[in-house]
């Protein structure tokens, strides 16, 4: 259900209604990244293979700026079709590159994975590893493709409108599930009967015309449709998804992940990337249903009359809107508890007495987590937070529980929450308090101790209230 209705007269009846927008000044650019057939690209610890052997689509980096009319853009959205970062300080690096190159201040980019699991991993070159080469040459490319989009979509703005639809679509499932052998443990796959949030945010961008110019979707769950088996380069059902969007309006489409700690589809870890393809076109239609049900853009629907006829009937009109246009960009930090784990070097020397493939791939991203975090006994979790009219954008580098988006969404029901993980980088799970005494793997993965999803919660909550206390178009 639609939670956006706004307009009273003495609080005693809604006299309009309309979706939460903003006006001004929009820029888009969009360029190939794949990379070469027999780059290294294994992802899952069971993986047999290394490097891919074909492409089932491209990869694609597409870049959103946003300004207020009549200035330069302000904000620059990138959102890639990329995994993860292997190591934050790869991560780090990458972002200052960027950051120096285009001249912006920390809070106003965001780099947003779309968390694909069939495509490279962003790291350094590692010699010991086959198509390490191809890798970094990819890499390298990958950073100047980058800054050339997103100069092509600032040298090409247009006026125009954003505005937000709340959709459905069932294909994200709940992934905790009891051992159904008996064992005392959690595994990560789908479990029947529970429950899992499936908002769909739908986002429209529109010229002055009316034309659709470009579509983006806010939605939870995994890109793990495609596990161990497939070796073909992919962006899972994200490209499916965004070419039925795309074949409907004709125009590009955004995806933005948003928290899917526990969330996945159904049918997952196959090898075929025909169902990736069937899950992209089940959330690329979805999102069709909530753009076809949004008013024409720049209205809102306001009471007209009552006409007397069987029953007393509420006349309802479209009327010009006058749409908000502030942008402000803020990052705030949670401090956040880690766990004991060992060293680095502690870590390293039992990954090289593995003999068990998919566990030494488990130990190797843990040293890499912890040698960037070094010895610390807490982390200040950067918290990147968006108000663009009367939309919030926020999101981490983590993996947040689904939780976190709905507390948002609960608390400021009358806002457009654009919940997004994995950005500005990768670093762990935020699991909720209560699975730490199950340990299942996003608890045994992540460096945060329990209590760091409910702080960052809390912590979240309250820069959304003071980012909305202190614009005034926001209420």
């Amino acid at each position: 259900m639609e939670p956006w209705g706004i307009g009273d007269t003495n609080g005693l009846m809604l006299k309009n209604s309309h979706h939460p927008a903003f006006q001004g000044q929009f820029g888009i650019a969009r360029t190939d990244i794949t990379p070469p057939v027999g780059v290294y690209s294994r992802n899952w610890g069971a993986a047999m293979h290394d490097v891919a052997d074909s492409i089932h689509r491209p990869l694609l980096l597409t870049v959103l700026t946003l300004a207020q009319a009549g200035q330069k853009p302000s904000l620059v959205f990138i959102d890639a079709d990329l995994g993860w970062w292997k190591t934050p300080r790869t991560a780090t690096q990458f972002r200052q590159r960027l950051l120096k190159e285009l001249a912006l201040p920390p809070e106003n980019l965001i780099f947003a994975l779309s968390h694909t699991h069939s495509g490279p991993p962003l790291m350094d070159a590692d010699d010991s590893l086959p198509g390490s080469d191809l890798l970094q040459v990819w890499m390298d490319g990958l950073f100047e493709k980058t800054v050339s989009t997103v100069r092509n979509a600032l040298a090409d703005t247009f006026a125009g409108t954003m505005d937000w639809q709340t959709g459905r679509c069932n294909l994200a499932t709940a992934r905790d599930l009891p051992d159904p052998s008996g064992e005392d443990r959690i595994l990560c796959g789908f479990q029947p009967g529970a429950e899992a949030d499936d908002t769909l945010l739908l986002g429209r961008i529109c010229d002055d015309s009316g034309s659709i110019r470009a579509t983006l979707v806010n939605y939870a769950c995994h890109p793990t449709t495609l596990g161990w088996e497939n070796t073909a380069i992919s962006p899972d059902y994200i490209g499916a998804m965004r070419e039925t969007l795309q074949k409907a309006t004709g125009a590009p489409a955004f995806f933005a992940l948003g928290a899917c700690g526990e969330l996945a589809p159904r049918m997952q870890y196959v090898g075929q990337p025909e169902i990736a393809d069937q899950h992209g076109r089940q959330l690329g239609f979805a999102a069709l249903s909530a753009l076809s049900g949004m008013e024409p853009p720049g209205t809102q629907l306001e009471f007209s009359r009552v006409v007397e006829s069987g029953a007393s009937l509420a006349v309802w009109k479209h009327e010009v809107r006058q749409m908000p246009g502030s942008l402000n960009a803020i990052q705030t930090k949670v401090e956040l508890e880690l766990k004991d784990w060992p060293t680095a070097e502690e870590l390293e020397q039992e990954r090289l007495h593995c003999t068990d493939r998919a566990l030494e791939e488990r130990l190797r991203r843990k040293r890499d987590i912890r040698s960037w975090l070094g010895d610390d006994s807490t982390f200040q979790l950067e918290i990147s937070l968006w108000q663009v009219g009367e939309a919030i954008w926020v999101g981490t580098c983590c993996e947040a529980y689904s939780i976190l988006q709905t507390e948002l969404r609960r608390h400021f029901p009358e806002h457009a929450i654009v919940c997004m993980n994995l950005i500005n980088g990768s670093i762990g799970y935020l699991p909720p308090a209560e699975l730490y005494e199950k340990n299942p793997y996003t608890v045994w993965q992540t460096p945060f101790a329990k209590g760091s999803l409910e702080r960052l919660t809390e912590a979240a909550l309250t820069a959304c209230q003071k980012l909305i206390h202190n614009n005034p178009d926001i209420s």
